[in-house]
């Protein structure tokens, strides 16, 4: 069984490598989405792999986790939470952008495809 952690790297390993296939193995069948590009919220595989397969185009796409913002919190057994901030990088019209996020998941290690909900929000720029 992979611990929390592992699961949030094989899933910014798949983002950094743009590979849709790694990605949808982390999302159980009936996996909710609230993602960070969107306004919409996601209850079907197909809706969330048209999701991602659209993020994955995107030019010199990478994201990073900020370390220390991480948290993990075992809620019962093999459910988890977890938490903190990363940064999506991608070029639009050649030019790099930034944009911070907050982030949650909830795990359940007992599936095969342990992600159950992922919430991401880009963070408001401060006036």
């Amino acid at each position: 069984m992979k611990q929390p952690d592992q699961i949030l790297k094989d899933w910014m390993q798949a983002i950094n490598t743009g590979d849709l296939e790694a990605l949808m193995a982390l999302y159980d069948e009936k996996a909710v989405l609230i993602p960070t590009f969107s306004n919409r919220l996601l209850q079907t595989p197909e809706n969330i792999r048209d999701y991602f397969s659209k993020v994955c185009l995107r030019e010199e796409l990478s994201i990073a986790l900020h370390e220390k913002t991480f948290a993990v919190q075992q809620i019962h057994g093999p459910i988890y939470g977890l938490s903190g901030i990363y940064c999506w990088r991608f070029a639009i019209d050649g030019e790099m952008l930034s944009f911070e996020a907050r982030f949650s998941y909830v795990l359940d290690l007992d599936r095969a495809k342990p992600i159950v909900q992922h919430h991401s929000s880009q963070i408001p720029r401060m006036l």
